[in-house]
């Protein structure tokens, strides 16, 4: 019988949620969560034996330290394939399940797969580097993920013939192989073929695809900052305390602009933090650790800037897709350019 492990984090480990996000590695034996979908889904022939689960801030904080006591984990375990996630859009997340499945494969030569949404930064991270299969936003989509995860996985491990990434349902990982058509066609005739749907406009598909880059060129650097305007921009939820645009805690489509003119610092109470991605109290007790009014302004007074802007910009990060952060930067911007702004500190948490 084939034995595989599956990683989790925190909160699908059955651990906590956000208050928990700081534990520490644990390997436990048999199935925690969705690790009984997927033992389901693999049927008899495949056990999944243990369950590793991390706080998603502990990877993201001891990332080496605690991919180290995973590996240690996993060093007098037997297994031939090595699951992590779903992820979904969970940055986090998605980010743990990467560093995690690499990892692993590179040190013990084993098959590993995962799953995350396409905004979530994981992809891009490792789709090179692993099997990540096209997931949902939420783990509303659980069964659906872990199904694909655990088909693909029992075809490695039986030595089905693989299709390609589109086919199978995960993110292309830059490699071409040679296949022969059926019936067999010239090159030549496919590429004279694919010319004419081109030119007649029909649809046609390449067999050489190049993804696109998201390339954004480096702005010129700031002469002198003791004349510069400097605005904060912030996906930490920072916000008047009834949150006067209705910014979402996560998975934010709409963002603020707020007057700070004449203050020397963001109080309690009048400002607080809407994120749902992390604890709120200390931001709640000093607004100021996220949006340092108190410190730009002590800038402004010593010279090193010229002005702190008299506004500054809100959003949610955390669920909030590429496509959105992209949409609401490209609303702000002319804001930002009427009010003389020179640089932008983007302040996070």
């Amino acid at each position: 019988m084939k034995k595989a492990i599956l990683y989790l984090n925190q909160f699908f480990g059955q651990i906590g949620g956000e208050d928990k996000a700081d534990f520490a590695p644990v390997i436990k034996e048999g199935t925690v969560g969705p690790a009984m979908a997927l033992q389901a889904q693999l049927g008899d022939d495949v056990k999944v034996t243990h369950t590793v689960i991390c706080g998603d801030n502990y990877m993201g904080s001891h990332t080496t330290e605690a991919t180290d006591t995973i590996m240690k984990f996993l060093a007098d375990k037997e297994f031939d394939i090595f699951f992590a996630g779903p992820a979904f859009r969970a940055g986090r997340y998605g980010v743990a399940c990467g560093q995690v499945c690499n990892a692993v494969s590179k040190k013990y030569k084993v098959p590993v797969i995962t799953s995350m949404n396409e905004e979530n930064p994981g992809v891009e991270m490792f789709r090179q580097d692993m099997y990540i299969f096209k997931g949902g936003d939420s783990a509303a989509k659980m069964r659906r993920d872990v199904k694909k995860m655990a088909q693909f996985g029992m075809k490695l491990l039986t030595g089905k013939e693989l299709l390609s990434a589109e086919e199978e349902g995960y993110y292309g990982r830059g490699i071409r192989r040679q296949v022969w058509t059926n019936p067999p066609v010239t090159a030549a005739d496919r590429a004279v073929d694919m010319l004419l749907r081109k030119l007649s406009g029909q649809p046609f598909e390449t067999e050489l695809p190049i993804p696109p880059k998201d390339v954004v060129d480096v702005a010129p650097s700031i002469k002198d900052l003791s004349k510069a305007n400097i605005a904060i921009v912030t996906s930490g939820g920072i916000v008047p305390a009834d949150n006067p645009d209705k910014i979402q805690s996560a998975s934010a489509t709409r963002w603020g602009k707020y007057d700070i003119s004449g203050l020397d610092r963001l109080e309690s109470g009048a400002y607080k933090t809407i994120h749902a991605g992390f604890d709120p109290t200390e931001a709640n007790k000093n607004p100021n650790v996220i949006v340092p009014v108190d410190a730009m302004r002590a800038y402004e007074r010593e010279g090193k800037i010229g002005k702190f802007n008299d506004h500054f910009y809100s959003t949610v990060g955390t669920g909030t897709t590429q496509g959105e952060a992209a949409r609401m930067a490209k609303e702000m911007v002319p804001y930002l350019k009427e009010e003389g702004v020179d640089g932008v500190i983007q302040v996070s948490t």
